[in-house]
């Protein structure tokens, strides 16, 4: 593991979309860049509103052939705890539906992790294993929650967890009423890729859109790094990029003028 220097900031690269055509093309550029190098690359997927956009170009560009996932070992950064796969608000769900059926991914090359499994700390364990196997992650793209967390690596989780199982915090059980109709409906917990995981990722893509992400974004990428906003922590990492709209990019005072 590399173990965050927190004492040492690192100036993320920033770009700034003017509208979704264009969030969509910037952060797709930073995974054909990666698959250019390293057409075998291991990649780490997030779910959300946020990423649809980037699905979208890569499943064109991919269509287009000028692109291709053939190769790429894919892992997603959580799912919820007592949901079926099936369940149409699984990220298994999710990621076949928005992407995984338009690319051309090897099915046997994706992993999520199990939310029904009866040994829940094993499935985290294997998932681990199942990282490092591949030598790692080459690129972690991630998104942004309203408290700044990371997957589902709620404000005061350690920086050094590994996979795990989490309890949901309230203000995400609400954010993703959404999904599920009823606030009762929403699972509590999940497994979710732990803080020092998506750290050691070779490089890091932070992907953010819409007013209610400005003050996580800047609390992220300006504010002081502590366990508060999990996100922090990317400060410290060496290679990190970020893709914003104008909404999420407006609070920032030093990463964009």
């Amino acid at each position: 593991m590399t173990v965050p220097d927190l004492s040492r900031r690192v100036k993320p690269a920033v770009q700034v979309a003017s509208s979704t055509d264009e969030f969509a093309r910037l952060a797709s550029d930073v995974v054909t860049r990666q698959l250019g190098a390293r057409p075998d690359s291991a990649l780490a997927f997030p779910t959300g509103a946020t990423p649809l956009p980037l699905y979208a170009e890569l499943a064109r560009r991919c269509a287009e052939s000028a692109l291709s996932f053939s190769q790429v070992h894919s892992f997603n950064l959580d799912e919820y705890v007592g949901l079926d796969p099936e369940h149409r608000a699984s990220y298994h769900a999710y990621m076949l539906e928005h992407f995984f059926s338009k690319v051309d991914i090897d099915i046997a090359r994706v992993q999520l992790p199990n939310g029904l499994a009866s040994d829940l700390d094993g499935e985290c364990a294997r998932y681990e294993r199942a990282i490092a196997s591949v030598g790692g992650l080459d690129l972690a793209v991630v998104g942004l929650g309203v408290n700044g967390h990371l997957g589902f690596n709620e404000p005061g989780t350690a920086f050094d967890v590994r996979t795990h199982v989490t309890f949901l915090a309230p203000e995400t059980i609400d954010h993703n009423v959404r999904y599920f109709g009823d606030r009762a409906r929403v699972p509590r917990q999940a497994i979710t890729m732990g803080i020092a995981t998506i750290f050691d990722a070779r490089r890091v893509l932070l992907l953010a859109s819409g007013e209610a992400k400005a003050a996580a974004v800047r609390a992220a990428l300006e504010g002081p790094v502590s366990i508060d906003v999990p996100a922090s922590v990317l400060q410290a990492h060496p290679h990190v990029s970020a893709v914003l709209d104008r909404a999420a990019s407006a609070l920032l005072e030093r990463l964009v003028r």
